[in-house]
C-alpha cells in the first residue's frame, strides 16, 4: 500500500517508524514522537525536530502520556513551531519512555463525511509545578522515534520538510538560476508544494536521474522543479535514450503527463503549466520502453524548459533482460498505470448491441426503432418511433413525435422575422455509428452554421454557430419544437418532478441554485430529452456537490437571465418554445445556440432479462447467496474484496477467487466503481494531485484527517469509510481520470472476470459511458450495467431528476435502481412511470427506499433488491414468477389501450403478464382509501375462456392471503396495496 521505510535514520538522533495501529488515533491524533527521559526530578525537558508540514502548529493541542497510557497534565509548550518545538512534562514515572502527541484531532460532522477538527492547546499545569520550570534547564529528554499510526499516515520521507535555513542556503547556492530541478522515482511522490523535503536537501541538486524497467514496461518518474522565481509556462522535452550498442528508445515513447496527452473524448491533451515563486510543481514523465527494446543501459536527456531558461537532466535507463506483461500495469504500485490517462481504448464509434446500423435513405436517417427526417435547414423535420405501446416491440407504425419541424425564429427590433436562404443539408459522414451533416443559412444580418450529428442509440447532437454579419438587434432569438400532443403526455425536467405534462409552464434560468438546461417530454412508446448548451459547456459535479461547481449560464441561450423556456399546448401541437430574449450583436460577434436531443426510447424493454436478473446486492458468502435464488452478485465497496471506494485494484487477487468461485457455482458477480469519487487510497493520488485541478476539482479541504494532513488544501472530501478509513476526493468532472477508468474496467473484465458493475450515480458523460460498455461486453463478457441514484430533486443536487440527468446513460443501462429518498407511498402513477420504472425508454427497475412498495412495484415489474433493505423480502414474489412461469409472458401494462384487464377505479391499475391459456395480473391501488373494485376483462385479448376461468391469489407471505375469485366479484383492494392473480 506504502512505499514507508521502517526506521530508517532520518538524522543521527532520530528515525521515522511504523507505531502499527497501537493507539487511538480518534482521540491522540496519527502523530508522536517516542521519548526516552533518563535524567532525574519532576521536569522533564524535550526539543522535538519533528519538520512538520501543517501551517500554525502552535495552535494544536500536545498530549503527552506515558508508556502505560496515562496522560500527563502537567506539561508546558515553548517555542512550537513547523521545524521543531520544546515540551516540558512531569516524568510522573520516572525515567522510561513517553509519547507525545503532537496533532489530535476530534471528528465531527457525519460518520459517513467527517470533519476532522484540531484540539486547542490547553493549560492544565499547576502553579506549583510551573515554579519548578526553568527556560535554562536543558534538554534530559531524548527523540528516539517519530512515529506514524500506521505507515499509510507517515510523514517520511517526502513530506518532512526542509528548515528555512536549509532552504536559504540551497537557494544562495544556486543563485542566478530561475528554478531548480530535483529528479525524483516513482516510489517517492512529490507530495509537497510549499516546502523541500528534506530528503532533497541531504542528495543536493541532481542533474542527473538513473533507473531500471523491464521490457515492455512503462517507466514513470518525476522532474520537481522548485520556482525560484515566477515561471508561467513549464515544459518538458526529450531526447532519444540511446544504448553503448546504439538501440535507441524513441523520444516520442516519452512524454509529461502534466503538459500532453489524449482527452477523455481522444481529442489531444494540452496544458500550460504555471509555478509561483517558492512552490514545488512535480511534473510526473513515463518511458514507454518497448518490448522490443534490447537489454542495456540507455542514455539521454530530459529538458525542462521555462520562460525560454532550461535545465538539463541526464536520464540513465538500464533496460533487463525481464519482459513485463500489460505494461506493467499488474502492478500499479509502481505508477505504471499513469500511461492510462492517455489511452484512446474503446474509441471507436461502433454499434453497441442491441442497436443496429444506422441507415441513410435521402433525407431520412433510421435507428433503432426510430427515425429522423432533416428538413433542408438541417433541423428536425421530423422524428419518429415505431415502438408499440406495451414497450415489448417495435411495429411499422410510426409514432410522430413532432407536429411541424423544429426550427430558430430571429425577430429584429422592428418585430419582423429573419428570413434565410440555407446551402440544403450536405451529408458529411455516414457511418454505422454516426451520421453528421451540415447547412449554411444566410440573410442579410446574420449567418447561421448548423454542424449535426446523429448516433446509433438516438442521440443528436447540434452545434450551431450564429454570426452577426452587421450590426444588429434581435427582440428575441428563439427555438421552438412542436411536439405532437400524442407524443407529450409526460414531463421530467426543469424543476418538474416526473410526472403528467402541466397544462402550461414557464422556466427562466437559475445555474447558480440549480442544474437544469433542458427536460424530458414523451409518452410511454415516444419523446424527447432536450438540453441547451453553448460552446463553454462544462458538466457540473452532481450528488450533493453541484454547488460547488454549477453550470455555467449559457452565453446565447441564458442572455444574462433573460432566457426560459415556455410549454403552450393548443390542439394541434405542445409547443416548447425555448427564447433567450432581446439581445443586440455586433458585426462578427458569434454564439453558439447548441443542443442535444435524445430520441426515446431506446430500444424495447427485455423483461426476460427483468425475470432471469436476480441482483443479490452484498458481500457474502456465495453458498448462502445460491441459496437465495438470486442470479448475479453485487459486490459494494468497503469490503474485503472491493474495499476502497471507486479504486478497485488493490485487492483483485481475492476478488477474482471470490468470482471465481462464483462462476463455477453459475452466479454472475458485478462490483462496485464509478467516477464521481475516487479513495484516498489510490497509488496515483499525487501524481493526479500534480496535475492542478484536472482530475480533482477545487474546493475548501477539510474532511478526515488525513486528507488535512497529506493533501493539504484545495479539494472536496466526499465519502468516509470509518471502518477502513477510506477517505475519497471529489473529481472535477470531465477529465483524463476516464481514460484510466475505461482501461481499468477493461482490465479487471479481462484479468479478474467481473460480469459488469454496479453505478452509484455518475459524473462522466456518454462518450464515457460507451466506451466502458464496449470494454465490458468484449469478448462475450456479460458486461451487466446497473444504476442507482438517489433522488437529486433537493437544494445540493440542484433540484434535478434523476432519470433526467443520466437519460444519455440509459442506452448502455441494463437495469435502473431509483432509489434513496424516493417516496413511493405518496407519488402517483405517473411519478412512479417516468422516474422509476424506467419503461419509457426501454428500461426496467428495482425498488430501495424502506424496500418500495411491492404492490405498486409489480404493476412495472418491480421488487425490491435482496437483501438491502431490512424487512423487505422479494424471494416470495420471485417464487410466484417462477410457479407461474413469468419468463417468456408478454408484459402489457396499464399505460396501453391493448391491456386486457382494466378496474372500475381510476386509481386501482392492472398490468397483465399474458401467456397462452393463462395470464398474471398484477393490481395496485393508489385510491385514498380502501377500495372496492371489479374487473373488466377483455376475455378475447387475454386468450382465456372465461367459462372456464378461474381467477385465484396465490398465498404470498407478507403480500397476500390465498383467495378465489369470479370475473363478477368484487375484490377488497387496501389503501397502497394491491394483488397478484392468476387466471387460468
Amino acid at each position: 500500500m506504502c512505499l514507508f521505510a521502517i526506521s530508517i535514520p532520518l538524522t543521527a538522533q532520530i528515525k521515522y517508524s511504523d507505531g502499527n495501529d497501537s493507539w487511538n488515533p480518534n482521540q491522540l491524533g496519527n502523530h508522536r514522537a517516542v521519548v526516552a527521559f533518563s535524567g532525574s526530578g519532576n521536569v522533564a525537558k524535550t526539543t522535538i525536530e519533528w519538520r512538520r508540514r501543517d501551517t500554525n502548529p502552535e495552535l494544536k493541542k500536545i498530549i503527552v502520556q506515558d508508556a502505560s497510557g496515562k496522560e500527563i497534565q502537567n506539561i508546558k509548550t515553548e517555542n512550537i513551531n513547523r521545524e521543531n518545538g520544546t515540551i516540558f512534562f512531569e516524568p510522573i514515572s520516572g525515567k522510561g519512555t513517553y509519547y507525545v502527541y503532537y496533532m489530535p484531532y476530534v471528528d465531527e460532522g457525519t460518520a459517513n463525511y467527517p470533519k476532522g477538527i484540531y484540539q486547542k492547546p490547553e493549560n492544565k499545569a499547576d502553579a506549583k509545578w510551573l515554579s519548578n520550570v526553568k527556560a535554562n534547564l536543558k534538554d534530559n529528554a531524548t527523540v528516539t522515534e517519530i512515529q506514524s499510526v500506521n505507515a499509510f499516515n507517515s510523514f517520511y520521507p517526502m513530506e518532512v520538510i526542509a528548515t528555512t535555513a536549509e532552504t536559504s542556503a540551497l537557494v544562495a547556492k544556486n543563485s542566478g538560476n530561475s528554478f531548480l530541478v530535483f529528479p525524483e522515482d516513482r516510489e517517492h511522490s512529490i507530495k509537497l508544494k510549499s516546502d523541500l523535503p528534506q530528503r532533497w536537501i541531504q542528495k543536493g541538486v541532481q542533474n542527473s536521474f538513473s533507473d531500471t524497467a523491464m521490457k515492455g514496461e512503462y517507466l514513470a518518474f518525476q522532474l520537481g522543479v522548485y520556482a525560484l522565481e515566477d515561471l508561467k509556462n513549464i515544459k518538458v522535452t526529450f531526447t532519444n535514450l540511446v544504448s553503448t550498442t546504439g538501440a535507441t528508445i524513441e523520444a516520442k515513447d516519452i512524454n509529461c503527463i502534466n503538459t500532453d496527452g489524449t482527452r477523455y473524448d481522444g481529442t489531444p491533451f494540452t496544458n500550460t503549466v504555471s509555478v509561483s515563486k517558492g512552490k514545488i510543481q512535480a511534473m510526473w514523465c513515463g518511458i514507454d520502453v518497448p518490448q522490443t527494446a534490447a537489454a542495456g543501459t540507455y542514455n539521454g536527456k530530459a529538458t525542462v524548459i521555462a520562460d525560454g531558461k532550461s535545465k538539463e537532466i541526464n536520464l540513465q535507463i538500464t533496460v533487463s533482460n525481464q519482459v513485463t506483461k500489460n505494461g506493467g500495469i499488474d502492478s500499479p504500485e509502481k505508477m505504471t498505470r499513469l500511461k492510462w490517462l492517455n489511452s484512446t481504448l474503446a474509441q471507436e464509434n461502433t454499434v453497441i448491441a442491441p442497436y443496429t446500423p444506422l441507415t441513410v435513405n435521402n433525407s431520412e436517417i433510421a435507428l433503432l426503432g426510430r427515425k429522423l427526417i432533416v428538413a433542408p435547414n438541417g433541423f428536425p423535420a421530423q422524428i419518429q418511433t415505431f415502438f408499440t405501446p406495451e414497450m415489448t416491440s417495435v411495429t411499422s407504425k410510426a409514432n410522430d413525435v413532432l407536429s411541424s419541424p423544429i426550427d430558430f425564429h430571429f425577430v429584429d427590433a422592428s418585430g419582423k422575422e429573419v428570413q434565410w436562404k440555407n446551402s440544403g443539408v450536405k451529408f458529411t459522414k455516414k457511418e454505422a455509428g454516426t451520421v453528421s451533416w451540415e447547412n449554411t443559412s444566410t440573410s442579410k444580418s446574420v449567418q447561421m452554421d448548423v454542424n449535426a450529428s446523429v448516433e446509433f442509440d438516438g442521440f443528436v447532437h447540434y452545434i450551431v454557430k450564429v454570426t452577426a454579419l452587421e450590426d444588429v438587434a434581435f427582440n428575441d432569438i428563439n427555438f421552438q419544437m412542436p411536439m405532437q400532443p400524442t407524443s407529450a403526455k409526460y414531463m421530467m425536467g426543469l424543476g418538474q418532478k416526473g410526472g403528467d405534462r402541466p397544462a402550461t409552464f414557464d422556466w427562466k434560468w437559475d445555474v447558480a441554485h440549480k442544474n437544469q438546461d433542458g427536460a424530458w417530454i414523451g409518452a410511454v412508446n415516444s419523446g424527447l430529452q432536450f438540453s441547451l448548451r453553448d460552446e463553454k459547456y462544462s458538466r457540473p459535479l452532481n450528488t450533493n456537490f453541484y454547488l460547488q461547481k454549477p453550470l455555467l449560464l449559457p452565453t446565447s441561450w441564458g442572455n444574462e437571465n433573460k432566457g426560459g423556456i415556455t410549454i403552450t399546448p393548443n390542439q394541434k401541437s405542445v409547443l416548447v418554445n425555448a427564447y433567450s430574449g432581446a439581445r443586440t450583436m455586433k458585426k462578427g460577434e458569434v454564439l453558439y445556440y447548441n443542443f442535444n436531443l435524445l430520441i426515446t426510447p431506446f430500444h424495447t424493454i427485455n423483461t426476460d432479462f427483468q425475470w432471469d436478473t436476480k441482483f443479490y446486492h452484498r458481500y457474502s458468502p456465495i453458498d448462502s447467496i445460491a441459496k437465495t435464488g438470486a442470479t448475479v452478485i453485487n459486490i459494494h465497496h468497503a469490503n474485503a474484496i472491493n474495499p476502497y471506494i471507486n479504486y478497485p485494484f488493490i485487492e483483485f487477487k481475492k476478488m477474482k477467487t471470490y468470482i471465481d468461485e462464483a462462476h463455477e457455482k453459475g452466479l454472475k458477480v458485478k462490483i462496485y466503481n464509478t467516477v464521481r469519487e475516487v479513495s484516498n487510497k489510490a497509488y496515483e493520488t499525487f501524481a493526479l494531485r500534480s496535475l492542478g485541478h484536472e482530475i480533482y476539482s477545487p474546493g475548501k479541504g477539510g474532511g478526515f484527517s488525513w486528507l488535512q494532513e497529506h493533501v493539504g488544501d484545495d479539494y472536496i472530501a466526499a465519502w468516509f469509510v470509518p471502518e477502513i478509513k477510506d477517505a475519497a476526493i471529489v473529481n472535477s468532472g470531465m477529465n483524463r481520470w476516464h481514460n484510466y477508468y475505461v482501461e481499468g474496467m477493461n482490465w479487471l473484465t479481462q484479468n479478474v472476470g467481473i460480469d459488469g458493475i454496479y453505478l452509484d450515480d455518475v459524473a462522466f458523460d456518454r462518450i464515457t459511458m460507451k466506451r466502458i460498455k464496449r470494454v465490458l461486453t468484449k469478448d462475450g463478457h456479460p458486461g451487466i450495467i446497473d444504476l442507482h441514484s438517489a433522488n437529486q430533486y433537493n437544494k445540493s443536487d440542484g433540484f434535478n431528476n434523476s432519470a433526467n440527468l443520466y437519460m444519455e446513460h440509459f442506452p448502455y443501462i441494463n437495469k435502473l435502481w431509483f432509489g434513496e429518498y424516493f417516496d413511493y407511498e405518496k407519488n402517483q402513477p405517473d411519478f412512479f412511470l417516468t422516474e422509476v420504472s424506467g419503461i419509457p425508454f426501454g428500461l426496467m427497475g428495482e425498488m430501495l427506499q424502506d424496500g418500495g412498495n411491492p404492490w405498486r412495484g409489480m404493476v412495472y415489474g418491480m421488487t425490491n433488491r435482496l437483501p438491502w433493505s431490512d424487512g423487505a423480502d422479494p424471494r416470495n414474489i420471485w417464487k410466484v414468477w417462477d410457479s407461474f412461469g413469468i419468463k417468456g409472458s408478454e408484459m402489457i401494462g396499464y399505460w396501453s389501450e391493448n391491456c386486457p384487464v382494466k378496474t372500475n377505479n381510476d386509481k386501482v391499475l392492472a398490468t397483465v403478464y399474458k401467456k397462452n391459456g393463462t395470464a398474471l395480473i398484477s393490481i395496485a391501488s393508489w385510491a385514498d382509501a380502501d377500495a372496492n373494485v371489479k374487473l373488466n376483462i377483455d376475455w378475447k385479448k387475454l386468450g382465456i375462456n372465461p367459462s372456464k376461468a378461474t381467477i385465484t391469489a396465490p398465498e404470498v407471505t407478507n403480500f397476500q392471503p390465498a383467495k378465489t375469485f369470479t370475473a363478477k366479484d368484487e375484490i377488497t383492494v387496501p389503501k397502497g396495496k394491491g394483488w397478484l392473480l392468476i387466471v387460468k
